[in-house]
Parts: C-alpha cells; sequence; structure tokens
C-alpha cells in the first residue's frame, strides 16, 4: 500500500520540484515595457527635449507712433511723414521701414496697390501730348466740363515709379486728396485738365513735368491712376 502511495505522490512532487528549479533559476528582469518605460524619463530629460530652463524668447512687438516720428522722418499727419532733407513717405511706407506691425492711434494703412502690368512704358494705344505726357482712359466719366488752371478737384490717386515700387496714394490712406491745381507739379496739373468728373485715367509722367531734381522724390518717369471725383472751383 505503502508502494502504490509512494507511486501515485511522485509524479506531484517531480512537477514540484521543476517549477521551484525554473523560477529559482530565471533572473528577476523587469518586462521589456516595463523597461522602456522607466528609461522614458531620461530620454526627455536629455538632449532630444527642450529644456525647460530656457523658454524661447518672444520677438519686440514694434509699434509705430506718428506723434513721434522714427529717426529719419518729422511732423507726421494726415498719413504721411516728411522726411528729413525732403520729400514724404506714407505711413505704410514708413511702418514696412521701421519693421512696425502696429499703429498708434490709428487702424493699420492699407498697402500701396499693386502696379499695373504697363507702369514701365506706355502702351501703344496710350494718347500723347505735345508736352510728351502720355495717358490712357480707364473709366469714362460725366458730361463734358473740365477744370481749369486755377481750378480746386477732389481726386484718388496712386503713384508708382517706373520699376512698379508704389510710393504715394489716397486709395492706401482710405481718403480723397484736394488739388489746388496751380500748385502741383506740372504732369498732374495737364492730366488733370483733361479729365471730366467720374473719370480715371492712367499718366505716363515724364520725369521734367515731375520730381526731376527734387531731393527724396523718385527720379525718372513716374506713373499716376487718378480717379476725379469733384470739381471743387
Amino acid at each position: 500500500m505503502k508502494a502504490g502511495l509512494a507511486t501515485r505522490l511522485l509524479p506531484a512532487l517531480m512537477f514540484l520540484t521543476l517549477g521551484c528549479g525554473k523560477d529559482a533559476g530565471t533572473p528577476k528582469t523587469a518586462p521589456a515595457s516595463a523597461k522602456s518605460a522607466s528609461s522614458a524619463p531620461a530620454k526627455a530629460a536629455g538632449t532630444d527635449a527642450p529644456a525647460s530652463t530656457q523658454p524661447a524668447s518672444e520677438a519686440k512687438k514694434v509699434v509705430f507712433d506718428p506723434r513721434n516720428p522714427p529717426p529719419g522722418y518729422q511732423n507726421c499727419h494726415r498719413n504721411h511723414c516728411h522726411k528729413v532733407g525732403g520729400g514724404v513717405a506714407s505711413y505704410a511706407q514708413v511702418m514696412e521701414e521701421m519693421g512696425a506691425t502696429d499703429i498708434v492711434g490709428g487702424a493699420k494703412p492699407k498697402p500701396i496697390p499693386k502696379a499695373p502690368d504697363d507702369v514701365a512704358d506706355p502702351p501703344a494705344d496710350a494718347e500723347w501730348s505735345e508736352s510728351g505726357l502720355a495717358s490712357k482712359l480707364l473709366e469714362k466719366g460725366e458730361g463734358t466740363t473740365k477744370p481749369g488752371p486755377d481750378g480746386v478737384v477732389l481726386a484718388h490717386y496712386t503713384a508708382w515709379s517706373r520699376d512698379g515700387k508704389g510710393f504715394d496714394s489716397s486709395v492706401a490712406r482710405g481718403q480723397p486728396a484736394t488739388f489746388p491745381i496751380g500748385r502741383i507739379f506740372p504732369g498732374l496739373q495737364e492730366g488733370l485738365q483733361m479729365m471730366t468728373v467720374g473719370e480715371s485715367r492712367r499718366f505716363w509722367i515724364p520725369g521734367k513735368m515731375a520730381f526731376e531734381g527734387q531731393r527724396g522724390r523718385p527720379q525718372g518717369m513716374v506713373v499716376f491712376d487718378v480717379e476725379l471725383l469733384e470739381i471743387r472751383r
């Protein structure tokens, strides 16, 4: 009977003995997932992660204040600044030059409209006057009344140099300009007297009829798009 009991207990004893031996002989190492998880903080603290002690500095905001003109300018008013030594620049041009993104005491001015494709030279269908002024009708006006040499007009305009760079625009300022015709340069004097109210016209004005020899002003031919809004006198 004792032999039979031993025979029945032997498989169980062998199982327990082998199981205990396996557990005892296997190194107690962390699972792969646990190992990688435990190493994650060390990686984050290394060169692969940005150092929390060195936050990125914010770029300094540049603001244009017309009451305090930037170096090189003086007397800023009515959406333009006078340059030291002569000439003017629109608020938009001043802001671009100084890298300003905001303006104190007013809305940010609109950009000067893009130059037309024919800004470099008058096209074949341009009209020429004896003075050398070239022009092209963009939109027909009303009636037949035109301003005289002593007249005063209200007009919108944009001006570019021959290379397509805009240098002045009442459109960008959002406010039309009043011109006493006898006080402006010869090319625009002649051009305005060709127009009727409601008319839009493009002028290619030679340097001798524009700003030739004037310090701080565009030299050579300039191009003006003009819309005559009103003849006031």
